[in-house]
């Protein structure tokens, strides 16, 4: 059975992506089609505070695309070596807050200890910190342009303190019409379609509706969280699946689910 997912693909330590391999295991033939791109924003403003880890009291992660912009400051300005001599040791003596395993794994290989990995949403995450934090400095939030403003907004609430920066800005991949053009030519309407983002719905639902027609109506939509379901939903599709987590093995089981009923006792 052929299902598609919106994102992009990421080879893990075995060479292939994770939720490939997983979907694989219930038998069913996963293809990556990435909806979105990227472009790095105001890295010397964010490189600048990294230098500075006592200004702050500690770090959000809520995206992979803001750890990569953290590697690339480190590699731009030469500053990997400060990094690893004392920078990593004195963030490292802060709170690293982390959404999702993805994220943590990313924090991970820079060297800083992840917390809050098991939320699973900003939502969640937003509780957590306020729960823990009471520092009087504020969390550094890179962050990409199209953030949502609840996790910022709690912590206002409760009076922590927080600096957000934009790192990264989110475009349209420029070869998604073309890329789906040439699955559904080729392997035409999948089972079953995953989305990752709201964004990947504003950017990617369009051509699937175009492409499906009335078939559009026989696919199940899967969304990787209830931000994303939420977005599905206000488009007026029904969503078959959300993630209980944002891991390949809780996608899998929930495609499983409704792709694979159980039969009736």
């Amino acid at each position: 059975m052929k299902v598609l997912l919106l994102k992009d693909p990421k080879e893990d330590d075995c060479g292939q992506d994770p939720y490939v391999r997983e979907l694989g295991l219930y038998g069913l033939e996963a293809t990556l089609i990435p909806v979105l791109s990227f472009e790095f924003l105001s890295l010397p403003s964010f490189s600048e505070k990294l230098s500075h880890p006592e200004s702050y009291g500690g770090l959000i992660f809520t995206s992979p695309r803001a750890v990569e912009a953290t590697e690339l400051c480190l590699e731009k300005d030469n500053k990997t070596e400060v990094w690893e001599k004392s920078l990593k040791e004195k963030w490292n003596a802060k709170s690293v807050y982390v959404v999702g395993n993805t994220t943590a794994s990313l924090v991970s290989k820079i060297g800083l200890d992840a917390e809050g990995e098991n939320c699973g949403n900003a939502d969640k995450l937003a509780e957590y910190i306020c729960s823990r934090e009471s520092s009087a400095l504020p969390l550094l939030f890179p962050c990409g342009s199209l953030k949502r403003e609840v996790l910022p907004k709690m912590l206002q609430d409760k009076g922590i303190p927080m600096e957000s920066v934009t790192v990264y800005q989110t475009f349209p991949h420029p070869g998604i019409q073309g890329n789906l053009k040439s699955y559904y030519s080729q392997q035409g309407v999948p089972a079953s379609i995953s989305f990752f983002s709201p964004s990947g719905v504003a950017y990617g639902l369009k051509h699937i509706q175009e492409l499906s027609g009335d078939s559009i109506e026989q696919i199940k939509f899967a969304a990787i969280g209830p931000t994303t379901a939420r977005a599905l939903a206000a488009q007026g599709l029904p969503v078959s699946c959300t993630a209980e987590s944002p891991t390949p093995q809780a996608l899998a089981a929930g495609l499983r689910k409704v792709l694979q009923p159980l039969p009736c006792c």
